[in-house]
């Protein structure tokens, strides 16, 4: 089985009733507010290396997590920094992954012309996209396959389901084209 590596993990969560951004901006470290480009507050932490996006109703995503947990670890420490300040946040907010983004290489270099004439829920327009996309409907994920046999999985909702996602992309190859 080829090694699958999570790449991105992003999360959603709620800290707060509301929150006044430009007071949070002058608080966070690494912290951007430039509502008239976005309406949401951006804070790029280095541990973990990742990026939060918070807005005023108190909602906030995170960007570029390898787990759930090291996303749960930043939101905790933007909540300690704010409590600090005296912002009204909430203790331990419920975190709900939104998607995964998983990286592997299939160790076969595939055909991917063959397994676009052959297979359902597949699109190969070469001169615009070096990659095979694949829509599986269980799990319900998208398959980036390319030429060099390297794979990126997207729209995971759990680590499982990559595992799920490969053994089926080696299984069409292995109809299509032979491979073992």
């Amino acid at each position: 089985m080829p090694d699958i590596k999570i790449v991105n993990v992003v999360v959603s969560t709620k800290i707060a009733d509301s929150i006044d951004l430009e007071e949070a901006a002058l608080v966070l470290e690494n912290a951007e507010y430039e509502p008239e480009q976005f309406p949401g507050l951006v804070c790029r932490l280095s541990v973990p290396k990742v990026a939060l996006l918070l807005f005023r109703s108190g909602k906030v995503n995170c960007t570029g997590a390898k787990s759930k947990k090291e996303a749960e670890i930043a939101i905790n420490k933007i909540i300690n920094e704010l409590k600090d300040a005296g912002f009204d946040v909430y203790e331990n907010p419920e975190v709900k992954i939104q998607n995964m983004v998983a990286t592997a290489d299939l160790g076969v270099e595939p055909n991917l012309d063959e397994i676009a004439m052959y297979v359902d829920d597949t699109e190969y327009e070469p001169e615009q996209f070096p990659g095979l996309v694949y829509r599986l409907d269980d799990p319900k994920v998208v398959v980036l396959i390319f030429g060099s046999g390297k794979v990126v999985i997207t729209g995971l909702k759990k680590e499982e389901d990559a595992k799920r996602a490969l053994d089926k992309i080696l299984e069409t190859i292995k109809e299509v084209q032979g491979y073992r």
